[in-house]
């Protein structure tokens, strides 16, 4: 397996900074370059996302979403941040768990997905540009956060748990799922004929994006070359985070868990500041104020 370079330095908490993979030849040189691919990428091929997804599930992405965050322990009624909210496929699956009295909020540094997304979920939801490394919001903002199949796509792993561990209240979750590098070359090369051949297919029964068959050849370069998930545990671990987990599905999908420790009720920001609409008097000192994105 090849895993990402050597850790590059120290986040500061003891924890060591590090990229879930190494440049992608053909997509960017450097890890400089990387943010502004992927959100160009991003951006060029929204449209298609959704679409190419069902037919690589084969229809079975919204079951396993759901299934998965419940596994995870999201309740009724949570406040929960989605990271990468991309399209909202799995904001809405967390949506219909967390109910009327939940409260869900998107992060995403593609604007074009998160419009698709509030088009998608309407006034269920809030989103706000943002990246894993960098939230913008205070601490012990939520009692569960999401990822879906976004971590290969974080520029620095370390800083984006510590930032995990600091928007979460303590007793809070986190659930990353994330495609996890098949053991036997039989299955890399089939997965790899899968996410090539069949974003291909798709196109026969509409016109797709000029980059969404780049876009999934990309997603084949990075599961093939991301991090060992013994290394994205510890790196939980080193973050802080206890009761650190991971659930497998099919030899493929992985389910990263974990829980802040701490007392439950000792909120640093009251519900009702968590719950406001993350205006710049709330947002962390020093960041810039992400741009809410709203529909039409």
């Amino acid at each position: 397996m090849v895993e990402s370079p050597a850790p590059s330095g120290s986040s500061g908490n003891g924890l060591i900074s590090f990229a879930p993979h190494p440049p992608i030849a053909g997509a960017y040189a450097a890890p400089e370059q990387k943010r502004k691919f992927l959100n160009d990428i991003f951006d060029d091929t929204a449209q298609d996302y959704e679409r190419v997804e069902r037919w690589l599930s084969l229809g079975s992405g919204r079951w396993y979403r759901r299934q998965a965050l419940v596994r995870a322990g999201l309740k009724p009624g949570m406040r929960i941040a989605d990271v990468a909210i991309g399209t909202g496929l799995l904001a809405g699956e967390a949506l219909t768990i967390i109910g009327s009295t939940g409260h869900l909020v998107g992060v995403d540094p593609s604007t074009q997905m998160m419009q698709l997304a509030k088009d998608r979920l309407g006034s269920q939801i809030q989103t706000v540009a943002g990246t894993a490394e960098s939230l913008p919001f205070p601490d012990a903002s939520f009692d569960f956060l999401s990822m879906g199949y976004a971590l290969r796509h974080v520029e620095d792993v370390g800083n984006a748990f510590l930032e995990f561990h600091r928007v979460v209240r303590p007793g809070g979750r986190i659930c990353i799922l994330e495609i996890t590098r098949p053991h036997t070359s039989l299955g890399r090369a089939a997965l790899r004929l899968y996410l090539g051949t069949l974003s291909r297919l798709v196109g026969l029964f509409g016109r797709l994006a000029p980059r969404t068959p780049e876009l999934w050849a990309y997603y084949w370069e990075t599961i093939d070359k991301c991090l060992a998930p013994q290394r994205v545990l510890d790196a939980l671990t080193l973050a802080g985070f206890t009761s650190v987990n991971r659930h497998v599905v099919g030899g493929l999908l992985s389910e990263y868990t974990a829980v802040r420790p701490g007392d439950p009720t000792s909120l640093l920001v009251s519900p009702r500041e968590a719950l406001s609409t993350f205006s710049s008097d709330i947002l962390r000192p020093g960041l810039p104020q992400p741009r809410s994105v709203r529909s039409p």
